[in-house]
């Protein structure tokens, strides 16, 4: 056994010189026992591995809304009675060379909505298109009202047929709904079903593909078609998913280089990978056998697990790496480097754990579902790579060349520039030189943060690009269509019956008078509206006579006769849709805030205005949410991250040198948001937890070590010196390896990957940069070393049977923070 320096474990060549007694409980459980352990870990695999082949790649409509927010509730208790404002798909059929009224156009459309009614998952009771009885026209004749399908019958697609089906649909009311503005377009709505009568739920992968085998068809004969709708978006993405398998695949390679580059070593950085890549096969076979499935918001859930793994991964190598430099046996190396930072990782993992699991006070269930799997991904990398990677490596060791390596490089390290100028952050000048930097960027970040809005600030579908034919399509529907696809849905609840009644009537014309006079808002739709017109238009059309008129007997003539999408068939409920410019957080509030107020002062026995149906009802839902859940998920990451440090630390000046890092990242992470125009979302949420979770890992490697160091007598120059080339150097590899891999993700086709991946590699960077400068500096001001621990940490490590109840398994006095 060689001699050594204070702070380091002592060298013992042969293993007999080593008592296998040694260590804590688990310590000994696990490397006494490592043949079965790697045998159980192997049989672990493989039952994973196959249960892995079940695991189905979907998305549900229901779990992407907060099922549980009153406006979400409203909406589905009175759902079947709402036409056109829950799960549909619109399928814009273009004529480019003509107009609808043309016989070749209306066979192409009537063919096609023959096929898309057949369609798996198809409400066909709903569904309408010119060709579907339920498009009906009302208008004033020589003998009356009088009204009949848009499409004549007797229609022979003759001259007169297109002129009286072009005179239908002027009185159908459907001009700027089913019919474009020009007459160069009419849509086809298909409401869909989330399960079909065998209670199987619609898969949308299989429907969108069907969507786009149906496109290729008919724009081969002669017409184009746009198709939007949330069962188009999932589609797409999920299409986009497999995209991002490539960008998995090219961060498993950049990770490897990165880790070969360090180590130079084959053998360890193929277990390091390897110990990841299990940990990634370990939780997605657990998924399907839990009973869950992976959809586009937790496809980039393993690549997560896989990262914080190959973080972890090569603090182990690298600490056993050294210790075989220094002559020490590998497997002695091995229980060695788990003595030094299991407790450590365990408590980084642990807070990775809290970052995910707070997601699940968000009412969402795919963020929920993301937690989960997030979490039992964390969970196993404390099987895979805490334990079972050591082991490994105590069986194969690194190779001499790699070892020779390490010590060459550790015996250099002192005249390194790069470790003198963080060194530098220990020392006085230097250290207040980086917090005033750091003050001042926090502040700048947090002022620019209080811009950060909620929800989405693009057109269209802002989980896509905006060139992306999903949103070309939306373009072409918002400009031919002269209203936007976002609809907000006023929900008046009456008596059975009494939907018609000129009081209440009367009141959501007001409402609607008042709503259009707001910013935002393009148009609206109700039933009072439709009495207006139909009044004027049993007077010849004279805008004189567009008037509410109190006459209870003609309100319920032109009720008889109006779109069920204004009423339901009981006449129990009125739907009032607001046509909105856009999906903004502003304008969604403006609206609800104008409609919850007219409720509060309107509402009685006879009539109550609820929120919120369509599209924007239920973007507005999710907004209120989410922004509910944003300030109270950061509050219980931190407070949990807060709790395991002071537990791993014991020492309350030792957190907050740990956590000052984190918080200053998070507040110019969302000031980055607000530069870039990206929103607080479902998919930008999960970011801000796991910026806070992941990132106090780095801390937790470069801050033990250093007070480590410290309780046994090394000033904090000298204690910081040691943990940067023990750890620090293992952090500004993974850190800058992580934010490379994740960076590539801007390339993808799924913008809010794309976003996610930016806001990744700048918290990887950011928080790699706070442990390396901002902790020291605040160590500098908040920690001192207990010189009178020297003597006795010395005889500790120079124990000959390598015994080390104190320094070796985390558990001396805590440091003095005087």
């Amino acid at each position: 056994m060689t001699p050594t320096p204070v702070g380091q474990s002592p060298v013992i060549r042969n293993l007999k010189d080593f008592d296998p007694q040694s260590g804590s409980a688990v310590e000994r459980a696990l490397f006494n026992h490592r043949g079965l352990v790697v045998l159980l870990c192997i049989i672990v695999t493989l039952l994973l591995g196959w249960q892995t082949t079940r695991l189905q790649l979907n998305a549900s409509f229901e779990k992407t809304i907060p099922a549980h927010h009153p406006y979400i509730q409203n909406f589905l208790r009175n759902q079947n009675d709402l036409t056109g404002l829950g799960n549909a798909v619109r399928i814009a059929v273009a004529n480019p060379s003509g107009s609808i009224y043309e016989a070749r156009y209306l066979d192409v459309l009537r063919r096609l909505s023959d096929d898309i009614f057949l369609l798996p998952g198809v409400n066909r009771v709903q569904m309408k298109s010119l060709w579907t009885p339920n498009t009906r026209w009302v208008g004033v004749t020589e003998d009356g009202l009088d009204g009949g399908p848009v499409i004549p019958e007797g229609y022979d697609g003759g001259a007169s047929s297109l002129q009286q089906l072009n005179s239908n649909i002027a009185r159908s009311g459907e001009v700027g709904q089913l019919v474009a503005l020009d007459s160069k377009s009419s849509v086809i709505y298909v409401p869909l079903l989330a399960k079909d009568p065998q209670g199987v739920l619609l898969d949308y992968t299989a429907f969108s593909r069907q969507l786009e085998t149906l496109r290729a068809k008919y724009e081969g004969q002669g017409v184009t078609i746009h198709i939007t709708g949330f069962a188009k978006i999932v589609g797409d993405l999920i299409e986009g998913v497999r995209a991002v398998l490539l960008f998995f695949g090219l961060a498993v390679l950049i990770a490897a280089a990165a880790v070969y580059w360090y180590t130079r070593c084959v053998r360890s950085t193929a277990l390091v990978v390897l110990a990841s890549l299990v940990a990634v096969v370990w939780q997605l076979g657990l998924l399907p056998a839990l009973g869950y499935s992976i959809d586009p918001y937790s496809i980039l859930v393993p690549f997560l697990v896989f990262a914080i793994g190959m973080s972890h991964g090569a603090q182990k190598m690298n600490g056993i790496m050294q210790d075989i430099g220094r002559g020490t046996h590998k497997l002695i190396a091995a229980r060695y480097t788990f003595r030094r930072l299991f407790v450590a990782g365990l408590t980084a993992l642990l807070a990775d754990a809290v970052g995910f699991a707070v997601l699940l006070v968000i009412d969402i269930q795919v963020i929920r579902e993301l937690a989960i799997a997030a979490s039992i991904g964390v969970g196993v990398l404390i099987f895979t790579n805490l334990i079972l990677l050591p082991i490994l490596l105590s069986y194969t060791g690194v190779s001499e060349k790699a070892a020779a390596r390490s010590l060459r490089a550790e015996r250099e390290a002192g005249t390194h520039p790069l470790w003198r100028f963080f060194d530098l952050f220990t020392q006085r000048r230097w250290a207040a030189r980086a917090i005033a930097v750091s003050v001042v960027l926090g502040l700048a970040g947090f002022v620019a943060s209080t811009q950060l809005a909620v929800g989405d600030l693009d057109p269209g579908a802002p989980e896509l690009r905006p060139e992306s034919r999903y949103n070309r399509d939306v373009s072409f529907m918002t400009s031919s269509y002269g209203a936007s696809i976002d609809v907000l849905a006023v929900m008046v609840k009456t008596p059975d019956g009494a939907c018609s009644n000129y009081e209440t009537l009367n009141k959501v014309d007001t409402l609607e008078w008042e709503l259009r006079q707001l910013d935002g808002v393009e148009g609206t739709s109700s039933l009072a509206q439709l009495s207006r017109r139909v009044l004027a238009g049993l007077n010849e059309g004279n805008p004189k006579w567009y008037e509410f008129l109190h006459n209870q007997d003609m309100l319920n003539t032109i009720a008889a006769g109006a779109p069920r999408e204004l009423y339901s068939e009981s006449c129990g409920l009125l739907t009032l849709n607001v046509f909105l410019r856009d999906h903004k957080a502003d304008t969604l509030a403006r609206v609800v805030s104008h409609v919850e107020q007219f409720a509060r002062n309107n509402d009685s026995a006879d009539a109550q205005f609820q929120l919120a149906a369509g599209s924007a009802g239920i973007e507005v839902a999710t907004n209120i949410v989410v922004k509910e859940a944003w300030r109270l998920m950061l509050l219980v990451v931190y407070t949990s991250v807060v709790t395991l440090c002071f537990i791993a630390f014991r020492s309350w000046k030792a957190v907050v040198v740990a956590v000052l890092p984190l918080l200053l990242t998070s507040m110019l992470a969302e000031a980055l948001m607000v530069a870039l125009g990206i929103g607080v979302k479902v998919a930008t949420l999960p970011v801000i937890a796991l910026g806070v979770g992941i990132g106090v890992d780095y801390a937790l490697y470069i801050l033990s070590i250093t007070l480590a160091r410290m309780r046994q007598g090394a000033s904090l120059s000298e204690a910081y010196h040691a943990a940067l080339l023990f750890t620090g150097k293992v952090v500004m590899l993974t850190g800058a390896t992580l934010a490379i891999g994740v960076i590539t993700w801007i390339a993808s086709p799924i913008k809010f990957q794309a976003d996610m991946g930016l806001l990744l590699a700048f918290m990887f960077l950011w928080n790699m940069l706070g442990a390396l400068i901002l902790l020291p500096a605040l160590a500098h001001f908040l920690l001192k070393p207990t010189s009178t621990l020297a003597a006795s940490a010395s005889a500790t490590l120079h124990n000959a049977d390598g015994r080390d109840t104190r320094t070796l398994k985390g558990t001396a006095p805590k440091t003095s923070a005087t």
